[in-house]
């Protein structure tokens, strides 16, 4: 039986070539994958390229880069292309100034799945958040997997990708923000005053919100759980905070 390729296949260039063109050409590379030990002149000057424009390099082993591949001629370097645009913060609040209401945005942290990144901007588009924050690092970036699963979202929600997102939070807090962190321990979301500009933070469901970001937040918010689990997937709970957000703002 043909192996299944994974799904990070899309949008990708293979060889080193074809990478330092990419990069020179312009094109929004979000991530580079890079054969373990790998040091020669050509794999330095993407290091190199990669550096100027902070994109993320991963090193991986040369089974993963060939697992990877869909020409088997990948030359060690792997490079991941957007499928979209990013957008800048600051179109984000000239959206919400344009729409004359108080800024409301999602921030999602070591979020990896683009299943869950797509569902997640379907459900803030839904919503009406002026605009989604992800890092740069140890998240998934605008694949063709997360505009599909965005069910056409991604057209119409601004996506913004930021190198530290515990900074972003104080930058944003300059500007009268303040921010809610979804955490189990945290006080129950109904008994929160969640209205005005505010920022909504999500983790993924295994590590969660990192430390540095959730010490930055102003309230953590807890969504009832009744069950027998402890959580919820991501864009679940995302869907669960994001609505009692409106529900108060209404």
């Amino acid at each position: 039986m043909k192996k299944k390729k994974p799904e990070i296949n899309e949008f990708m260039i293979e060889g080193r070539n074809a990478v330092i063109e990419a990069f020179r050409s312009g094109r929004l590379v979000d991530k580079v994958y890079i054969q373990d030990g790998c040091q020669d002149g050509p794999v330095q000057t993407i290091k190199r390229e990669a550096g100027k424009r902070n994109t993320f390099i991963k090193y991986v082993t040369r089974e993963r880069l060939d697992q990877m591949s869909e020409t088997g001629r990948h030359q060690g370097v792997i490079a991941c292309i957007a499928a979209y645009e990013y957008a800048e913060i600051e179109d984000m609040l000239a959206l919400a100034e344009k729409k004359g209401e108080p800024p409301f945005l999602f921030l999602l942290d070591n979020i990896e799945d683009p299943h869950n990144l797509g569902a997640i901007i379907r459900t803030a588009n839904a919503a009406g958040a002026h605009g989604v924050i992800i890092p740069k690092n140890r998240a998934v970036g605008l694949t063709a997997v997360v505009a599909k699963a965005s069910a056409g979202a991604l057209n119409y929600t601004p996506v913004a990708r930021v190198t530290n997102l515990a900074s972003t939070i104080a930058e944003l807090k300059d500007k009268g923000l303040w921010f809610v962190c979804a955490d189990m321990d945290g006080e129950k979301m109904y008994d929160l005053n969640l209205k005005g500009p505010i920022g909504m933070v999500i983790g993924s469901e295994g590590e969660g919100v990192g430390r540095l970001v959730k010490e930055k937040c102003d309230m953590t918010a807890a969504i009832p759980m009744k069950g027998d689990i402890d959580s919820l997937n991501a864009s679940v709970a995302a869907g669960v905070l994001a609505y009692e957000i409106v529900r108060q703002r209404m």
